[in-house]
């Protein structure tokens, strides 16, 4: 009992209620820290294929021979075709298709995103397996226009080239579907969700057409990124992409079974992200380690494969870099081998992680590792957040100094030594009471706010593509100035006390804090990402310039030695902050990081919004801009009281 009187003591502890700030601080750091030691060896491991049945790199294959011929043949026909109008290059491939045996089938979509149309067609087919009883399929993909809108010249080729070499094989136990889309991102979009859903579903939600025809549950799908000219190039390495929307990744197993393959049997080395030198020391795993998280966090598509996620279909893309001694053959045997391996599989895939971070080709992170680090980021907007509550719940009682020397009022506790530049001061000692809070005033003020996120997400996938960077400075001079107004309104006009003012802040700091907790599940890197930019709204507090306590001693006093000016200097320094990390100006900063302009990066992230499905636009509005803009009030409350 003596123990636990002495702890129940420590709640009016002045030394527990100092805690928070530094503990949130130390959350941030390890956070960060955290991610800096994942490369090493004791955090990671090496990647290795958990399916058996698998079997990658156990069988031999057989393309090439005259197959080369064939490729090289309708490769000079793609390249004939590809200045033809579209209508005329589409009866040309199904031209193809048919003299292969195979029966064409076309789909139409249309997508309207700020004032542009994105239309196009998409061309398959399906190889039936003759083990199959049409369950199950595998989908090989070659997009006319790369990522980069380059016309894939080889890739459609040799996708034409695999369909006519696989139809004359009696192996498949699953169906093969050949999908040469219009491009590289919304075409295999339009494809894969008119594939999953109904055909009321589809001509009701957007302008995508119905597909013909269908096969059996997707498995998995490979696509090939080979923008070679009639003339041929070799290639050096295979980069693969992995990355899907929203930040879905393939099933590990997948992945593995391609750098298997092409490393192990075919001898062509594989990279991430595009970086072909890779030496498996720290700085390259942590380049690719940020290169993920960057990428992850935009959940944007990275290729043909990236549609496919969302509805649980493990894919990846194949894409050719450098230049090498490896072939056409090289890619061809390295896909034969790779739906071969699918071709083995009883079940989906399940068996390796759908969570991770790479480190490499070879190497990787699992979720138990690395999901700490976005987990205390996140805590420490809760811990703030509960200090914050604590605080509002109690207010300081001034009790007066009896009459009598100063040394015996030192030693019974009612003066207080407090340094300042200069002098030493002594003020009376606080006691604090337990006040009931009022909630109505700040509820109503964070529902207000982030509801008022809204308008942002509708003018930015709205507006004429004209007009999207100017309607972003809109938004940005708005939100700058918006806290000001709303603050003044607060203070001036309903005359909120500095307790809802915590309490506003409290209930801000909770709601982030548990919105990243919950998206670091599912979208780790942009969970981290958002967590570190927003951070610095756990150390925001009122502006107390030009306003002095109810005792009439100035306010800095509580600064310590730092003094008025001191004291000053430290509220400027985090107002400069609070500006630097706000949504607009981290959008701005993006687009120097990624060398384009705003115009283009806003039409990309309306594209994602409504091609796409991508949320990213959702978290960056609707949980850190009103988190932000809510930091702001709580930062102009201070200075929009009147001097007394």
């Amino acid at each position: 009992m003596p123990l636990l009187a002495r702890l129940l003591t420590l709640r009016n502890s002045p030394l527990l209620l100092q805690l928070p700030p530094f503990a949130s601080a130390l959350c941030i750091v390890v956070g960060i820290a955290w991610l800096f030691i994942l490369p090493l060896d004791e955090y990671s491991r090496q990647t290795y294929v958990s399916e058996n049945a698998i079997l990658p790199g156990q069988v031999h294959t057989y393309f090439g021979g005259s197959e080369h011929n064939v490729f090289r043949a309708y490769r000079q026909e793609v390249y004939g075709i590809s200045g033809w109008d579209e209508r005329d290059r589409l009866n040309a491939v199904e031209s193809v298709i048919r003299d292969i045996g195979l029966k064409p089938a076309r789909q139409d979509y249309r997508y309207t995103v700020a004032g542009e149309d994105i239309e196009g067609t998409n061309l398959y087919t399906i190889l039936q397996g003759p083990r199959a009883d049409a369950t199950e399929a595998m989908v090989l993909i070659a997009a006319w226009r790369n990522f980069d809108g380059q016309v894939n010249f080889s890739g459609v080729a040799l996708v034409l080239t695999l369909a006519r070499y696989f139809k004359r094989w009696s192996i498949w136990s699953k169906d093969i579907i050949v999908l040469i889309p219009s491009d590289s991102t919304y075409g295999p979009e339009a494809w894969v969700s008119a594939y999953h859903s109904t055909a009321t579903e589809v001509t009701s939600s957007r302008n995508v057409s119905e597909l013909p025809i269908k096969a059996g549950a997707l498995q998995a799908a490979v696509a090939i990124d080979y923008p070679v000219g009639p003339w041929g190039h070799r290639f050096d390495k295979l980069d693969i992409l992995y990355d899907g929307i929203n930040g879905a990744l393939p099933n590990l197993d997948l992945l593995n079974t391609a750098v298997s393959i092409a490393n192990g049997q075919m001898g062509i080395g594989c990279s991430l992200h595009g970086i072909t030198a890779h030496s498996d020391k720290y700085p390259d795993r942590l380049k690719i380690l940020t290169k993920g998280v960057i990428t992850q966090s935009a959940g944007h598509a990275t290729g043909p494969h990236s549609a496919f996620m969302p509805y649980h279909v493990d894919a990846i893309t194949l894409k050719t870099l450098g230049d090498g001694w490896h072939d056409e053959m090289s890619l061809g045997r390295t896909t034969e081998s790779i739906f071969r391996s699918i071709n083995n599989l009883l079940e989906h895939l399940h068996q390796s992680f759908f969570f991770y971070i790479l480190l490499g080709a070879q190497r990787f992170v699992s979720i138990g590792n690395y999901l700490p680090a976005a987990m205390l980021i996140a805590g420490n907007f809760t811990v703030t957040a509960l200090a914050l509550w604590v605080q509002s719940g109690r207010a300081p009682i001034a009790s007066s100094p009896k009459s009598g020397s100063t040394n015996k009022q030192l030693q019974e506790g009612q003066l207080e030594v407090v340094k300042t530049a200069g002098a030493i001061v002594l003020i009376p000692k606080q006691a604090t009471r337990t006040v009931q809070r009022q909630l109505f005033v700040p509820v109503l003020a964070v529902l207000a706010v982030h509801l008022l996120g809204i308008l942002p997400i509708q003018a930015l996938n709205t507006l004429n593509r004209a007009y999207l960077s100017l309607g972003l400075r809109i938004i940005a001079a708005i939100s700058y100035i918006l806290p000001a107004f709303i603050a003044i309104i607060l203070v001036r006009g309903v005359k909120v006390s500095r307790q809802q003012i915590q309490i506003m802040q409290s209930f801000s700091l909770l709601l982030l804090g548990a919105a990243l907790s919950t998206l670091a599940t599912l979208n780790f890197s942009l969970a981290f990402v958002v967590g570190v930019l927003a951070a610095p709204l756990s150390f925001v507090r009122p502006l107390s310039i030009g306003r002095r306590s109810s005792n009439g001693s100035d306010v800095a006093i509580a600064m310590g030695s730092m003094g008025r000016y001191g004291q000053y200097l430290v509220e400027i320094l985090g107002a400069l902050t609070w500006t630097a990390v706000s949504p607009p100006t981290v959008l701005y900063a993006m687009t120097w990081y990624f060398d384009k302009d705003m115009q283009w990066m806003l039409l990309e992230m309306a594209k994602g919004w409504h091609a796409q499905g991508v949320y990213t636009p959702l978290v960056i509005w609707s949980i850190w801009w009103p988190a932000w803009i809510l930091g702001g009030i709580v930062l102009v409350a201070g200075a929009a009281e009147r001097v007394e």
